[in-house]
This record gives C-alpha cells, sequence and structure tokens, in this order.
C-alpha cells in the first residue's frame, strides 16, 4: 500500500479512490531516474513545446522580421 493523492480535491489518501470527493488518486511521487531513460528525449521535446506555446518569440507566417 503506497501513499495516493487526489487529482480533483489534493487530498493524501491511501485509497484508490479519494474519502473526500470520490475522485481518482494517483502516486504523488515522481518516476524513477535513469540514465537510460528511453523516452526522455519525448518528455524533454513535450516540455518545451508547452512551455513556448505562447506567443513568445514565434513569428507568423504574414509577418516581417
Amino acid at each position: 500500500m503506497r501513499l495516493r493523492k487526489c487529482k480533483g480535491c489534493g487530498v493524501y489518501t491511501l485509497r484508490e479512490r479519494c474519502p473526500l470527493c470520490g475522485g481518482e488518486t494517483s502516486s504523488p511521487h515522481p518516476p524513477r531516474f535513469s540514465p537510460l531513460d528511453p523516452y526522455g528525449k519525448y518528455r524533454r521535446k513535450l516540455k518545451k513545446e508547452v512551455e513556448g506555446s505562447g506567443d513568445g518569440g514565434k513569428v507568423s507566417e504574414g509577418s516581417q522580421a
């Protein structure tokens, strides 16, 4: 049995469902680090795309730099 955190209200519990709101729970711990991480490059690429999803630095097709 491991500690779990509700995705909805943030309560910590040992149950699969939150005792307060009935929401789904998940592990609050990050995945283990491995230097041989086969999916690391994809996670970093996704993180870079999500952080850069705003207007900052992107030039639209119609504008001139």
